[in-house]
């Protein structure tokens, strides 16, 4: 085990997750119009998924309530999605994608994946691959 004294943060996991989470988000930014990272994840799941609740749409994209609420409000106000009472559960509002939600979506996936690519250049595709799994394997 390493003593105090060897401790460099240059080294150190988290700051370097924090660094390549920097560099990716910028990348993000100037390749994907019109969405940040948290939007653009609240789109893809709604793709993937249908209507949601807010608060599952919140878990699946690893938003708490506030901040999924937020996210919500500001695609519904450009648009993007809709929300609409859940006929199971009149508590529940149920969010979904809009067409032009869904349009977007269409030009947004094919711009985040560019942004995919540029954040991963550094690394072999072997490389890449096994970077995604240990990530898949901390969360």
């Amino acid at each position: 085990m390493a003593s105090d004294d060897d401790y460099q943060l240059s080294d150190q996991v988290g700051f370097n997750l924090r660094r390549a989470n920097q560099r990716h988000v910028a990348i993000f930014a100037k390749t994907v119009e019109g969405l940040t990272p948290t939007q653009f994840a609240t789109l893809a799941r709604l793709d993937e998924h249908g209507a949601l609740s807010q608060n599952k749409l919140g878990r699946l994209t690893a938003m708490d309530s506030a901040t999924i609420k937020g996210v919500v409000e500001r695609l519904r106000a450009k648009g993007f999605v809709t929300s609409r009472p859940d006929l199971n559960d009149q508590r529940l509002r149920l969010v979904e994608l809009s067409p032009d939600g869904r349009a977007l979506y269409e030009v947004a996936l094919k711009q985040a994946l560019q942004a995919r690519i540029e954040t991963m250049e550094r690394l072999t595709p072997q490389e890449a691959a096994t970077f995604e799994a240990l990530l898949a394997k901390l969360v």
